[in-house]
């Protein structure tokens, strides 16, 4: 199972692909507030660097939480998206062993369908105005 890994919670953004647990490539730049705009050019890259095509992705493992607001709803928006896009399974998961944790039930046949991030703190929302 050809398998892409997404972490967005912090500056340095990760991005994994893996052919079931062996790990094929690996991506890190820093995204920090550009994450949005380079997001999609480092998946290709990714495919790109292993001769793999979006259509050859089986599944994807993605980072919840808890972290940066806008980095995990951009993150997994995206990981939700080519899941739905293309009909594929989807885990996420926290802790350190996200990836290890994620990897397994992912090849076990579990499928979030949906992932949700955790962002560890309740959100810091503005009162409505009376």
């Amino acid at each position: 199972m050809k398998i892409l890994a997404i972490r967005t919670d912090k500056p340095e953004t990760e991005l994994y692909l893996f052919k079931d647990k062996q790990k094929l490539a690996e991506i890190k730049w820093e995204a920090h507030r550009q994450l949005t705009e380079t997001v999609h050019g480092q998946i290709d890259k990714i495919l790109d660097k292993s001769s793999i095509s979006h259509r050859e992705i089986e599944g994807i493992v993605c980072f919840k939480g808890p972290g940066s607001f806008t980095g995990l709803r951009i993150g997994l928006s995206v990981a939700n998206a080519l899941a739905y896009s293309q009909n594929i399974p989807i885990v996420a998961k926290s802790g350190e062993n996200w990836l290890d944790d994620g990897l397994s039930n992912l090849l076990a046949g579990k499928n979030d369908k949906i992932t949700v991030p955790e962002y560890g703190a309740l959100a810091k929302t503005t009162s409505p105005k009376k």
